[in-house]
């Protein structure tokens, strides 16, 4: 089976940056976002955009929440993780990661919750089997799932381990 958790590098760029060298608050979702499409398109072999295209069925995105805790800088390179934390019937509610290149200090954390969406009669819709089958085995829930805030109390407290 593919990984639960996929991974991977982008450097942090100077358009992306504020004027202390700092990646932009705003940024860190579109590397998180971009990151994600990668991951499905290279680990999972699934094309959003294709399979909108041949399906009329997309997501969109409901919810963001997001923690800073250590500035992404200039020229940086970050590791980006993504993860399902839940997957029902018309919403998938994932976790994106950031941290340093070898993964000793976390950056930043992403919740975003995506609703499928039929795009030609331009309304939420449930999960199709093609898709159930293909990521409900990907879900890899938080032990004792919780809010997103108790998870970022549980994440300090913990210095940044990887799965609190």
């Amino acid at each position: 089976m593919k990984t639960k958790t996929p991974e991977s590098k982008a450097i942090i760029r100077f358009p992306d940056c504020d004027p202390f060298n700092h990646l932009n608050n705003s940024k860190y979702i579109d590397y998180f976002i971009n990151e994600r499409e990668n991951h499905l398109i290279n680990i999972y072999d699934f094309d959003v955009y294709e399979y909108a295209k041949e399906k009329g069925l997309s997501w969109f995105v409901t919810q963001n929440q997001i923690a800073y805790f250590v500035p992404a800088l200039l020229m940086e390179k970050v590791n980006i993780q993504t993860t399902i934390l839940e997957w029902n019937v018309s919403d998938i509610l994932v976790e994106m990661q950031m941290w340093n290149e070898n993964k000793t200090i976390l950056k930043s954390i992403l919740w975003t919750r995506f609703t499928h969406y039929d795009l030609i009669n331009q309304k939420s819709t449930k999960h199709n089997e093609f898709l159930n089958e293909k990521f409900r085995v990907y879900v890899n829930p938080i032990h004792e799932m919780q809010n997103f805030e108790k998870r970022i109390m549980k994440i300090k407290k913990n210095k940044g381990e990887q799965r609190p």
